[in-house]
């Protein structure tokens, strides 16, 4: 069975790739997300006055947290040392809506894409957890990778 999906042996059946042999590299990815409130949940938050507290100092706490454990979470991962993880919260009050940024590097011998998005998406689930009393009818939307660097592949951007 020849398959692009590397994740899959010679007879079909899902596997850790092996990465033994892949030279230790600088590797980065860069993913985003945004999550849709109402006006008066997004004000809540940019004032830092939810109930529960700074939704978003927890937030960047909690996707940090993500990238770390994204192993633990997605089975056919490698755990990877990770040596930055940066998160961003950006309130757009035009759109009613906080995108969240994670920009994840590690130097080993394979990518950190998964735990970009995994970052993301941590970060924007603790931030509907943290208002979902005041709205339930948020919505997580237009998670993606934006970028990855390092590897045999090098340099992939996403489309604008």
């Amino acid at each position: 069975m020849n398959s692009p999906l590397t994740h899959f042996d010679a007879q079909g059946r899902a596997h850790m790739v092996d990465v033994a042999a892949k030279p230790a590299t600088h590797r980065a990815a860069r993913a985003e997300g945004v999550i849709r409130m109402q006006p008066a949940t997004l004000d809540r938050v940019a004032g830092g006055c939810a109930s529960k507290g700074d939704v978003l100092g927890v937030a960047r706490v909690a996707a940090i947290q993500g990238a770390k454990r994204t192993a633990d979470l997605v089975p056919l991962c490698h755990p990877l040392a990770l040596t930055r993880v940066a998160v961003e919260f950006e309130l757009d009050r035009a759109a009613s809506l906080v995108r969240c940024t994670a920009q994840v590097e590690t130097v080993g011998p394979t990518g950190v894409e998964m735990e970009a998005l995994t970052a993301v998406q941590v970060g924007l689930l603790t931030v509907y957890d943290m208002c979902k009393a005041a709205d339930r009818g948020m919505v997580i939307d237009g998670v993606r990778l934006l970028e990855k660097r390092g590897g045999k592949s090098g340099t992939w951007l996403a489309p604008t």
